[in-house]
């Protein structure tokens, strides 16, 4: 509350009005106060005295109830009553918020806030009405059901985000849901002009000037085409010129939209249909120049009106507090969902969750935000005028000095102008002016690119480099005329190539990894918005140069993959994989975003969390945060958190369509998903398929639950083949991960999801023997506990069968040889690290015959499924000696190691012979002759 003392000039006003209004009664403290602080309060009580009263009544100003400003009987409600109870409406809560505001110095965000919610009550009133008029004059519009298909009203700006000042003007939107005709009335007219007569009743209800004034000045002109559009388009239209014509101004309006009035079945839809538009599904720095562009021409136009003190538009304004939290949600807001509000106060409080903007950075915005907002309402509160320019004439000043509570208005300009400054560096940081000081980097790096002088390089790179960088920057110029670009695009790509230069000079690039990362900017050229986002955020373009001279894989990855340059946006995360144990949670949470019944975005979802987190671990790897062997862990943990979130989305969607099966839930689906091979031994490389077989556990007489139900074996199959659909279908990101299922019993004439009771059947009575070293490497990797431990006991049993050691060994060497001759690209002059003699295949043999050939009276061996712990439990048993198990792991993590890094740098897996890899696999191949050679003799 206010308690300082008024000075002279308004304790003059306040005597002089009181007498006027109240005459001898005693003089009221509050009342006389709100006397001389407004022109426009006292307008009011001069018209109703007796509201003074009401002012006075403590629990009813405590109150924040919006009552209808109508009856319920909107037909029978002629015009001139409606425009008088809503104007009349306004008149008397506007004053109560002036009595808040001037006179118990309520909390600002609490006065918008009501404020917007009596206007939006306004609006919906005077919808209500003029839908009630015109359908007694033309009938009703009615959907399929006979239900009234109402006019949806868009509040846009601070109406939309709940931030309305005491004068604003309302912008406002028309739509409806559906072109039908009326019904009922005397004549049937079209869904558009129905419509149109509605918004034009509305509007007048609240626009037009009468008697009694007027409720709210409206605004139309942000509505598809503007002035020339029409006043009111259904939802398919307003879809259509969003999709073709709408323009990045829009864009930046349409994120304050909000719907107006009580919820119906249409708000998802508007919403679901503006969504894409206003938010891109990546993190787009395109709006960052639009805003720029925005700001200047409105700086252009304060001068071109001499508007000086201006709160809002000037420097460090209110405008600026909206442009910088605007611009990150326009910008993050496709990828975090809870920035997609149309509350300022709402989305600087996300910013803050999701550490966008540093915490103190936010709270300072906060805090001068409202505090301009405050100065602001005050400014309109005292004569109900759309103003934030500062006052000129003296009695308004002095009321402003005293509800800032300062000894006089000099101090007053000071305080308003600290805390504009302060907004203008938060905006310099976010929006600014050059996202890049040209002074950082020498222009010699311009003029290479710019005129193709790539002789200013000298002194800046190796003198050997010079010529090779020539060629590569030409090379890349005859594809870039290949690439459609706009006029912005080439703008930004002639600031951004000379800071790619430089980045690339000062971390020593020869021509190879240059061109690796031209190739990305080739890639990317004709998308202007990924330009931007490395123009914008240096920190992203360095980054990016530092993995491309690290990782060919990297860099190929990138460039058929553009949205992953998001994720260069933070360092700290990028060369900081999940832990292995989080993967899971993480793409559970990632799912919450995602619109449940949308299978396309679940498919692009699955692969784009698979790509970022393939990026993060690659970014470890190429820069030895993590071994060869926690890479593999980390590959392999994300591809398990990938198949469940892809098992738990099949399985929605076949229970729509044939219900559960029976006894089964989302928990216990009686469906499990084996991995053989590299994912099950732990050992998945970047490219690595995955090979899985499918199994369930319904007896053959059990059905699902749902309407159209089908045998429960049935709906595993097909559970199975929705899973095939998701990893194997070709999207915008590619394909998932490539799913080879030959591996099931019966190979591809098989079921592709099997009883687990017959896969051990199969496995007993059936299986060569290669199939039982496949299942050396096999484990469960999704399922139930029962499963797993059925699995486990299954996978036991068949690795502890006698064998006969010759016949077994004959086995193993003859699919050895016949694997070798098909597959080795051993020569004179490279190494196969893979199928060559004395390679990994030989190892992962040699660890499969021990298992087969010795589990049936050592059951350790069958305890671990990777390589690398089957060779260390056959040692403990004696099986190997010491120097043996040393040699072939040893031998092993060199091998992996030469094949990932061989990887990285997509050069394949020979590699050319040295002296340690001679030696390794000579005595690789000469253990694996030693265990199996003289059984096959």
């Amino acid at each position: 509350m206010h308690d300082v003392t008024l000075p002279p000039t308004l304790a003059q006003l306040a005597q002089q009005r009181w007498q006027q209004l109240y005459d001898t009664n005693p003089i009221e403290t509050d009342l006389a106060r709100l006397l001389a602080m407004s022109d426009f309060a006292f307008k009011v009580l001069q018209q109703n005295p007796m509201l003074g009263d009401w002012l006075l009544d403590e629990l009813q100003m405590q109150s924040r109830d919006v009552p209808n400003p109508l009856p319920e009987d909107l037909s029978s409600l002629d015009e001139q009553s409606c425009f008088r109870l809503l104007r009349k409406y306004r008149q008397r809560y506007w004053l109560k918020v002036m009595w808040l505001d001037l006179v118990k110095g309520n909390d600002i965000a609490d006065s918008i806030h009501y404020v917007s919610q009596l206007s939006e009550g306004l609006i919906d009133a005077a919808n209500q009405w003029a839908f009630a008029q015109t359908v007694k004059q033309c009938g009703t519009p009615l959907d399929s059901k006979g239900n009234a298909l109402p006019m949806l009203v868009l509040g846009m700006g601070k109406l939309g985000g709940g931030e309305l000042n005491f004068s604003s003007d309302i912008d406002l939107i028309f739509c409806y849901p559906h072109n039908v005709n009326t019904q009922g009335g005397r004549k049937s007219i079209e869904a558009q002009v129905f419509y149109t007569k509605v918004a034009q009743k509305l509007i007048a209800a609240l626009n037009q000037v009468t008697v009694d004034g007027q409720v709210f000045r409206v605004d139309m002109r942000l509505r598809p085409f503007g002035d020339s559009g029409p006043l009111v388009m259904s939802l398919s239209a307003m879809e259509d010129y969003y999709q073709d014509q709408g323009r990045e101004w829009e864009r930046y309006a349409m994120l304050k939209a909000r719907l107006l009035g009580k919820a119906n079945a249409y708000w998802p839809v508007f919403y679901q249909m503006m969504r894409p538009f206003v938010y891109r599904r990546y993190i787009d720095f395109s709006v960052i120049e639009s805003l720029r562009k925005m700001k200047h021409m409105i700086a252009q136009e304060v001068r071109r009106k001499g508007l000086i003190n201006n709160i809002k538009l000037g420097a460090g304004g209110i405008r600026e507090v909206e442009f910088i939290v605007q611009a990150l949600q326009m910008i993050r807001g496709g990828r975090d969902t809870s920035l997609q509000t149309s509350s300022l106060l709402a989305a600087l409080s996300q910013l803050d969750a999701l550490e966008v903007i540093p915490h103190e950075a936010v709270c300072s915005l906060r805090e001068s935000y409202l505090y301009l907002r405050k100065i602001e309402q005050y400014l309109q509160a005292f004569d109900d005028q759309q103003t934030q320019t500062l006052p000129e004439n003296e009695v308004c000043q002095t009321r402003l000095q005293v509800l800032m509570q300062k000894p006089d208005y000099q101090r007053c300009l000071e305080c308003i102008q600290s805390t504009m400054t302060k907004i203008r560096d938060e905006f310099a940081q976010v929006i600014g002016d050059e996202p890049f000081e040209q002074t950082a980097f020498d222009e010699a790096f311009t003029y290479v690119w710019l005129e193709g002088d790539t002789q200013q390089l000298a002194g800046k790179l190796n003198t050997a480099q010079i010529e090779p960088w020539h060629n590569a920057l030409q090379s890349f110029k005859e594809a870039l005329t290949k690439r459609q670009m706009g006029a912005r695009g080439a703008d930004i790509l002639d600031k951004l190539i000379p800071c790619l230069l430089y980045q690339a000079a000062e971390q020593e690039l020869v021509a190879e990894e240059l061109t690796s990362v031209l190739n990305i900017i080739a890639m990317i050229a004709s998308r202007t918005a990924y330009l931007e986002l490395l123009y914008e955020n240096q920190g992203a373009l360095k980054q990016l140069v530092y993995l491309c001279s690290h990782s060919l894989w990297i860099a190929e990855h990138i460039a058929k993959y553009p949205i992953l340059l998001d994720e260069l946006l933070d360092p700290a995360a990028l060369y900081k994989p999940l832990p292995l144990n989080a993967y899971k949670l993480e793409i559970r949470q990632y799912f919450l975003r995602i619109e449940q019944h949308d299978l396309e975005q679940q498919m692009e979802a699955l692969r784009q969390f698979k790509q970022a987190h393939q990026l993060r671990i690659a970014a470890a790897d190429a820069t030895d945060v993590l071994s060869i062997m926690k890479v593999s862990d980390h590959l392999t943990a994300l591809a398990e958190a990938i198949i469940e979130q892809a098992v738990n989305l099949a399985w929605q969607q076949m229970i729509a369509r044939y219900g559960q099966p029976e006894g089964c839930d989302e928990q216990t689906k009686g469906f499990a998903v084996i991995a053989y091979g590299k994912a099950g031994g732990w050992e998945l490389g970047y490219d690595s398929d995955l090979d899985l077989v499918f199994v369930h556990n319904s007896d053959g007489d059990s059905y699902t639950q749902g309407e159209k139900c089908i045998p429960a074996r049935q709906f595993y199959l097909k559970l199975a083949q929705r899973l095939m659909h998701l990893f194997n279908t070709r999207t915008a990101s590619g394909i998932l991960y490539e799913l080879d299922t030959r591996l099931r019993p019966e190979g591809n004439s098989g079921l592709l999801a099997i009883n687990l009771e017959s896969f051990y059947q199969y496995q007993l009575q059936q299986a060569w023997t290669w199939e039982h070293q496949a299942l050396v490497r096999a484990r469960m990797v999704l399922g139930e506990q029962s499963m797993y431990e059925r699995f486990g006991q299954i996978r036991t049993a068949i690795l502890r069968q006698s064998r006969d050691c010759k016949e077994l060994a004959d086995n193993v060497v003859s699919m050895r040889e016949k694997m070798r001759t098909h597959l080795s690209k051993d020569s004179n002059d490279a190494f196969d690290l893979k199928q060559g003699l004395g390679g990994m295949t030989d190892i992962e043999f040699l660890a499969q015959f021990l298992v087969l050939n010795f589990a049936a009276n050592n059951a350790l061996l069958t305890e671990h499924t990777d390589n690398v712990r089957i060779l260390a439990h056959a040692k403990e048993l004696a099986i190997l000696d010491d120097e043996e198990q040393r040699v072939l792991t040893q031998a092993y993590c060199f091998f992996r190691e030469q094949y990932h890094k061989q990887s990285l740098n997509r050069q394949g897996k020979c590699v050319s012979w040295d002296t340690q890899l001679a030696q390794l696999s000579a005595q690789v191949a000469a253990i694996f002759k030693r265990h199996l050679g003289d059984l096959v003799k």
